[in-house]
């Protein structure tokens, strides 16, 4: 079946999209020297531009924000050219594109840090968690917790990543709130334990989270900017023991801030959507701006939420990676690829750019 609300245009704050779906952040692990995206970057991105809108994959604000090996950076001049040339291949196919920004706390090793240094968290509790360096995954080092005085410097890095953003031609940003990396290591306590003013209650575990997204909105605009969120997925070893009311006050500041959408992962990333009981309806009747909803979503789920108003935009993440067509074949029916696992992570072409489109497989 098909659903014309879902490949109707739709307003995003200060962005026109041609259709209401929209390709989520895929870490592909593919940047070149000076984690720099390349050519291939370049090709993938423009290759699915008929999305309504693209967000990008994870990208670290600086070097500490690193996590995983060949991931890009949006910190250095060569780094914002080589997004320069991505953002203009998606613009010339008429699609529209936002950089998320990202710091992984915790998630890290030593040997992807400055000088080889403990990677930072709320707290020094290390994450039951691996990743991907040196070809291997590996587990993630003992984060060291950082000083109350550094944070006003993380903020900044988020500020200035947005600004560098927009000077490589994005659309917009998306700060990653979600998926157990550092603001969302501040928000929940399974994490954080800290005694100041960013730790204990709901409202200073979230103070970190609200200062980035604030910082952001004022560089580059409200209206360009959005956030993703995931309240009960336990990604990366991240637990928190009141979600419910956590994610209500967040996304209650998150409206007066005015920022353009919120992007919530429902359930767990890339797993269940029912892991843990929490009513995503509560943050649909708070945020007064566009909602976008994420995981494991049908064609027929995404029609129905429409319907009911669940939702004004559906992210689609893994469906991307083998069809670079997804709009169109969700649009037609057509069958969907499926993904090779090998090349989900580094390499080169293969697994990459290499997906056919549907009119290329079935000779029509």
């Amino acid at each position: 079946m098909t659903d014309k609300t879902l490949f109707e245009p739709y307003a995003l704050g200060a962005i026109k999209l041609s259709n209401r779906i929209v390709m989520a952040p895929l870490t592909r692990n593919r940047a070149g020297a000076g984690f720099v995206p390349g050519d291939l970057t370049t090709q993938y991105y423009a290759q699915r531009a008929s999305a309504g809108l693209i967000i990008t994959e994870a990208t670290q604000i600086s070097q500490q924000g690193q996590g995983y090996q060949d991931t890009p950076g949006i910190y250095t001049q060569t780094q914002i050219d080589g997004w320069r040339r991505v953002t203009a291949a998606v613009h010339e196919k008429g699609g529209r594109i936002v950089l998320q920004l990202w710091h992984v706390g915790r998630i890290s090793n030593v040997d992807l840090q400055p000088n080889g240094g403990q990677p930072v968290a709320p707290s020094a509790i290390r994450a039951a968690t691996k990743t991907f360096v040196n070809n291997a995954f590996v587990d993630v080092s003992v984060p060291r917790a950082l000083e109350i005085e550094e944070l006003a410097g993380i903020v900044n890095d988020f500020r200035q990543a947005a600004a560098n953003a927009i000077k490589a031609g994005f659309d917009g940003v998306e700060v990653h709130g979600a998926n157990g990396y550092l603001l969302e290591q501040f928000a929940k306590d399974g994490a954080n334990v800290r005694t100041d003013a960013y730790g204990g209650s709901v409202e200073n575990r979230a103070r970190l989270m609200l200062e980035v997204t604030a910082a952001v909105a004022q560089e580059i605009g409200a209206e360009r900017t959005g956030i993703r969120i995931s309240p009960v997925s336990p990604a990366n070893g991240i637990s928190c023991s009141d979600p419910q009311a956590q994610y209500d006050y967040i996304v209650d500041q998150l409206d007066a801030i005015g920022i353009a959408y919120i992007h919530v992962v429902e359930g767990a990333t890339g797993g269940p959507r029912d892991v843990a009981p929490f009513d995503y309806g509560s943050l649909r009747r708070r945020f007064s701006k566009t909602y976008i909803a994420n995981n494991g979503y049908s064609l027929d789920l995404a029609a129905s939420h429409l319907a009911d108003g669940k939702a004004d935009l559906i992210a689609f993440g893994r469906p991307f990676i083998a069809n670079p067509d997804l709009v169109e074949r969700l649009q037609s029916s057509a069958p969907l690829a499926e993904i090779d696992p090998a090349t989900i992570y580094g390499g080169g072409a293969a697994g990459y750019t290499d997906y056919p489109r549907f009119t290329e497989t079935s000779g029509s």
